[in-house]
């Protein structure tokens, strides 16, 4: 087969099976620069009536669509939202996909402050998001202003409702969009963070998790315990997700956002490495790929992540965005876990000259010896520009194949080498 007519699904595969494709796959998301410009009646004049598949298809580029793999309905729990101080939503017993965050019901679309109550016989919880007219025009999702706990009391609430969760599959949902989207591009189910992150970004916040480690560390690690039994449920109702479609949702992807600053090593070592090794043992038994989204500076988890069991580093950035060279953790993961990204937003916006773009891009091409998956990291925005991303899509075609013999190094380093790196 020419390597011209490898779907980016199939060269995303290839991949994600450790093989050197004839082509390097380019998967990324255009919705934050689609969804601004729509919203701003910006589009190119010729793009004007383009969806987003149709605009990854012109582009060249494959589309990368996150999909949550299962929700939960809240059992004992009211949940009412009010935004601007109007109710908008009151509901018992909610089906959630996106909880404890709750983005199922805030507006995306409305500049102004979202408020959302947990009511529970255990007494309520209280989540505030607030939404910019500016991240509006940007495409940008609304940001959490208060999160679910926020003092002693609220530990014993969130506890009531995690017991009593129960799981949601949503598996026809996300080969719906894989039917859609077919092979320009790759669906990812989405699991929930890992307990810690979870945490750090949706239960406590950064500086509330970092004071309750030093003052209540016996709730922290009780609320741990309790999300890891809930994942330890979860992932093995996981097994008929992507069974006999290896091309599609064989792959998932825990949504972490690690940042080595926040999540530093010694509490990755201590409340994430082993974490993932449990978690990932499980979904490697059902020969899933697993990832997570490491969108933050990796350069001190570099040494860290081999061990993991991941096989995916997933919206991986390098400098500018990070302190971390791409050298660095091209070197680290030798053995593992992929790369997906690697093209840092700014090298895409107009203050970065042509030919230093076009160099950087050369530049990282020369290094990449093994299998990749190249993104556009973390997100491609309004001011960023599309002509340089179907400028790295023509790059890539244009290259002669590779001369690699396509040997798998993943299936070559089990976790156990791994861990002897």
């Amino acid at each position: 087969m020419n390597q011209s007519e490898y779907s980016q699904r199939e060269l995303a595969w290839m991949v994600l099976q450790g093989q050197m494709p004839p082509r390097l796959p380019f998967i990324t998301r255009l919705e934050a620069w689609h969804r601004s410009h729509q919203r701003t009646q910006t589009l190119p004049p010729h793009m004007a009536d383009w969806d987003l598949d149709r605009l990854h298809q012109e582009v060249g580029v494959g589309r990368l669509k996150f999909v949550n793999a299962y929700a939960f309905r809240l059992r004992g729990v009211e949940v009412r939202a009010r935004f601007e101080g109007k109710e908008f939503y009151h509901e018992y017993e909610p089906v959630i996909e996106n909880f404890p965050s709750f983005w199922d019901i805030v507006s995306t679309t409305q500049a102004g402050v979202t408020e959302t109550d947990l009511i529970t016989p255990q007494g309520s919880l209280h989540l505030r998001h607030g939404l910019l007219e500016e991240h509006v025009l940007s495409g940008l999702d609304p940001y959490l202003q208060k999160h679910l706990i926020s003092q002693a009391e609220d530990y014993a609430i969130a506890e009531f409702i995690l017991e009593r969760m129960e799981f949601v599959p949503l598996f026809d949902v996300v080969q719906s969009w894989q039917e859609q989207i077919g092979g320009n591009g790759l669906v990812v189910p989405l699991l929930q963070r890992i307990p810690f992150q979870q945490l750090l970004l949706e239960y406590l916040g950064e500086v509330n998790l970092f004071k309750s480690l030093h003052y209540e560390r016996q709730r922290v690690e009780r609320l741990l315990h309790l999300l890891d039994e809930q994942l330890l449920d979860v992932l093995p109702r996981l097994s008929p997700l992507g069974a006999g479609d290896p091309a599609g949702t064989a792959y998932v992807e825990f949504p972490d956002n690690l940042h080595g600053m926040m999540t530093s090593p010694p509490l990755f070592r201590k409340y994430c490495l082993e974490a993932y090794q449990k978690y990932t043992e499980i979904l490697h038994r059902q020969g899933k790929k697993v990832g997570s989204h490491t969108d933050g500076d990796m350069r001190t988890l570099l040494s860290l992540l081999p061990e993991s069991g991941l096989d995916v580093c997933e919206s991986f950035s390098q400098q500018p965005l990070t302190s971390c060279p791409f050298e660095e953790a091209w070197q680290a993961f030798q053995k593992g876990p992929l790369i997906w990204g690697a093209i840092p937003s700014t090298w895409l916006e107009e203050q970065t000259p042509q030919e230093e773009f076009e160099h950087n891009i050369e530049s990282l091409l020369k290094i990449i010896d093994r299998p990749i998956l190249l993104g556009v990291v973390d997100l491609f925005m309004r001011h960023n520009s599309i002509e340089r991303v179907a400028w790295i899509a023509r790059k890539l075609k244009e290259m002669p194949p590779s001369l690699s013999d396509g040997k798998a190094f993943t299936e070559a380093t089990p976790l156990e080498e791994r861990k002897g790196n």
